[in-house]
This record gives C-alpha cells, sequence and structure tokens, in this order.
C-alpha cells in the first residue's frame, strides 16, 4: 500500500469516525468464511456497518478525529474489526447473539455517545444501553401519565370542580 493509499484509508476512517456516534471495536479473527458471512449478513440486518481495519491506520485516524476515544486506541492489537451503527446498543445485541454459537467475536471496545468502554466485560452493559428514541418513548410515556390521570378526573367527576378534585385527590391518594 502506498503512501496516498495510506492517506485516502486514513481520511475516509477519519470522516467515519467523525459521523458515527457509536464504534465499537471487535475480534474476529479464527472464524471462516462462512461464519464471516453469516456475521456480516446480521450486522447488515441490524443496520450494523462491519470492516476489518488495519490497526496503525485507525490509530491514526482516531488520532485525527476530533473525538476522544480515551483507552481505546490500546486495544489496536491483533485482528481489529470495526462496527458502526446509529443506535448504541445494535452491534453489542449482534455480538452477543452470535456468540450464543460461536467463540467470537470478541468485544475489544466501544465508544457510544461519547463514553468510552474497554474489554468483553462490557458487552451486557452495553447490550442494556437505551437508544435516544427509546429514551424519548419513556420520558413521553412518564409524561402522559399526569395528563391520563387530569383527563380521566374530568371525565369521571362530572365536569364540576368539586367532582374532579376529589377524583384527583383519591388518586393521588392510591
Amino acid at each position: 500500500m502506498t503512501r496516498e493509499e495510506k492517506s485516502i484509508v486514513i481520511e475516509d476512517l477519519t470522516a467515519q469516525l467523525t459521523d458515527n456516534s457509536v464504534v465499537y471495536l471487535a475480534d474476529i479473527s479464527g472464524l471462516d468464511a462462512g461464519t464471516t458471512s453469516n456475521l456480516r449478513r446480521a450486522c447488515f440486518k441490524a443496520n450494523v456497518k462491519l470492516a476489518v481495519v488495519k490497526n496503525t491506520l485507525l490509530a491514526k485516524a482516531m488520532e485525527a478525529s476530533d473525538k476522544e476515544f480515551g483507552d481505546l486506541p490500546s486495544v489496536l492489537k491483533g485482528n481489529t474489526s470495526i462496527m458502526f451503527s446509529e443506535t448504541g446498543n445494535a452491534p453489542a445485541k449482534v455480538i452477543k447473539e452470535f456468540r450464543k454459537k460461536n467463540d467470537k467475536p470478541l468485544l475489544k471496545g466501544a465508544f457510544v455517545e461519547e463514553a468510552v468502554y474497554v474489554g468483553d466485560d462490557y458487552l451486557d452493559a452495553l447490550v442494556n444501553i437505551k437508544s435516544k428514541e427509546e429514551v424519548i418513548g419513556d420520558i413521553v410515556g412518564l409524561l402522559q401519565s399526569p395528563a391520563k390521570n387530569v383527563i380521566s378526573a374530568l371525565k369521571s367527576g362530572g365536569g364540576k370542580i368539586a367532582g374532579i378534585l376529589k377524583t384527583l385527590s383519591e388518586k393521588e391518594e392510591k
């Protein structure tokens, strides 16, 4: 690979790192062609982009990026695959599901919404991370609950203020 080719790869990786807030590093070494193909298929279905990268080039791209990757460059040894996703837990779910039948991929580390996780021990924690959409859904659900109480009080109170107040106070006591 020439210097120019390496520069292009580093620029491309830097752009991908900049554009994605979810980056996972995994070890898929030792997987045969069929198993690797199955992993790629699982990633595609989960909307996760999987690519094998050269450690030195990825390290330079991380350095050139505007993001703070903490200790993540320290895991760039041996075989490294990079996974990009828009959902924080999607790559972790793919890895966990895939490992039900295989020993790999092993999680080397992850960068999720500016938080850095180093090591395979964090796989379960990463699987349980909620996406922005899930958190927003939870918040909307919590906000709707008081509104539903008021609406039900209006309906059951017969439209009179005394009835509405009585119904709301009964619900507070519960």
